[in-house]
């Protein structure tokens, strides 16, 4: 068998007894899957959540807290607890592991982007199995963030993973909810995600998780325009990694062969990165862009929208002012109003720029 590169995402409902409590038998299961995985050569990234679950109790709450407050105190508490849990877990074989926690302003930020990636692939060089949450205690928005969801498709998408695995407690996608309709039909294979199909599913979660179907269908749908299938499902004892892995999965598989992969700069140009302001396109551009690779060149801009500087992110919008693409600029933005709709050794002339290209195709990602 092939060794891949895999993300697991193990979310608070899979996690959890019936109380709302860690349950340390949970995640020993979990543990033993995932040591399989390992024990075949794979590399494996572990997304979990649980430390709110996992700390409410610790603080005296009789129930998951509703108050930011409350869930920040309860996350910082049970971080550790859970940490505790895996690294004690993994160390029955002989398996090191490592924390890391991130918020999106990691992601937005380029630097720490790379570091995300820099730091996540020594560790899998070095054959320790990274476990990241979101930095619950100081980040709000993050608790509603869709459980890890889709953090986990961000990261798997940054690691050019294999395959993105979330485990939830229902076993894949149905045309409706299989708990009120006996007669719902499972989905074991879609090639892709619409956005009907998002709108149509429920958004809700377990009483000790955040996210729900909906959410994993969003991070499933970010995974697959960032080149990583994914599966969506659950399973028992521990096999059923293996099992996933291996086509035998009891959940629905998301992808197709097609699936292609994005690199790490245009993942942050896509997703991540700030605009600074706007470049309008004509016709011709706009075929040269869309239709054959090409960069964007002074001759076919029309109009410059907002101010930015040289290697700011701007979008790049048709004449009917839809967006085609973003991109870093080589050109301020009071440059290129006075190069606009020029040739390129002209508008070189004019600027004293190096770059014949306004934005290069290496620097810009379609939309």
């Amino acid at each position: 068998m092939k060794k891949q590169r895999i993300v697991v995402k193990i979310g608070s409902s899979s996690l959890t007894n019936e109380t709302g409590g860690l349950s340390e038998d949970k995640l020993h299961e979990h543990v033993d899957a995932i040591a399989k995985l390992k024990q075949k050569g794979n590399e494996v990234v572990l997304i979990s959540s649980g430390a709110v679950a996992a700390g409410f109790k610790k603080l005296g709450y009789p129930a998951r807290p509703v108050t930011i407050a409350g869930r920040q105190s309860a996350a910082a508490v049970g971080q550790s607890l859970l940490m505790q849990h895996y690294g004690e877990s993994f160390a029955r074989y002989n398996m090191i592991t490592a924390q890391m926690l991130l918020t999106r302003n990691n992601f937005k930020n380029r630097e720490q982007y790379r570091n995300i990636f820099q730091a996540l692939s020594e560790l899998l060089r070095r054959d320790v199995i990274p476990i990241i949450n979101e930095n619950d205690s100081v980040a709000i928005d993050e608790l509603t963030f869709g459980d890890n969801d889709m953090l986990s498709a961000l990261v798997s998408g940054i690691i050019s993973a294999d395959l993105l695995i979330l485990l939830t407690d229902i076993n894949g996608l149905y045309d409706k909810n299989p708990r009120e309709h006996p007669d719902a039909k499972k989905y074991n294979f879609i090639s892709e995600i619409s956005d009907g199909r998002i709108e149509e599913t429920s958004a809700s979660g377990s009483s000790v998780g955040t996210g729900g179907m909906k959410t994993k269908l969003l991070a499933a749908k970010t995974a697959l325009s960032l080149g990583v299938k994914c599966f969506i499902g659950t399973g028992e004892g521990e096999d059923k990694l293996l099992d996933v892995i291996e086509g035998k999965g009891d959940g629905t598989y998301i992808g197709s062969p097609k699936t292609a992969r994005i690199t790490n700069n245009k993942q942050w140009l896509g997703l991540h990165s700030q605009i600074s302001g706007a470049i309008v396109v004509d016709e011709g551009a706009e075929a040269a862009l869309l239709n054959m690779g090409k960069s964007l060149l002074p001759a076919g801009i029309v109009k410059i929208e907002g101010e930015f500087s040289v290697n700011d992110v701007v979008e790049i919008k048709n004449i009917r002012g839809k967006q085609i693409a973003r991109g870093q600029v080589n050109y301020t933005s009071n440059e290129l109003k006075k190069v606009k709709g020029m040739a390129s050794f002209d508008a070189k002339h004019v600027t004293e720029r190096n770059a014949s290209e306004v934005v290069h195709r290496d620097h810009m990602i379609l939309i």
